[in-house]
């Protein structure tokens, strides 16, 4: 059982962070810790002048009431959106809370996505601490 465990929430098709919050709440030492997190990628640099303005700030604020949501029910949750590269923000963050598990949403890889590396193949391959791969099926 793990004290503090950190579950990644994708906003992307087909992507449902019920199952990931599921196998967190088994994995979760009495009294311990979840916390949701949700990495918001920097929009490219060819379309920030066709985005209104404040739409970073309201994305922000839809993606934290969502997660209260998602949060809601569980003891002792907390609730973390940051910005940037998915992987190393996960990483360094379960780093510096001392994360003692990540949870971690994947599908089944495709030959690009091999290539090419995805955000759980990254957080698997560099975490310091354990990491729970939930598989999704491919998307229909």
């Amino acid at each position: 059982m793990y004290s503090h465990i950190l579950v990644t929430v994708a906003y992307e098709a087909a992507q449902d962070a019920a199952p990931s919050l599921d196998i967190a709440k088994a994995l979760l030492a009495p009294g311990g810790q979840i916390t949701l997190m949700h990495v918001m990628e920097p929009a490219p640099v060819f379309a920030l002048s066709y985005l209104p303005e404040g739409w970073r700030e309201d994305m922000r604020s839809a993606i934290e009431a969502d997660m209260a949501k998602l949060a809601e029910g569980l003891e002792n949750a907390a609730i973390v959106v940051a910005e940037g590269d998915a992987a190393h923000e996960v990483l360094e963050h379960a780093r510096a809370q001392r994360v003692a598990c990540i949870v971690i949403a994947s599908h089944r890889p495709g030959t690009q996505s091999l290539l090419l590396g995805s955000t759980a193949s990254k957080v698997v391959a560099r975490a310091q601490c354990a990491v729970h791969v939930a598989r999704r099926p491919p998307a229909a």
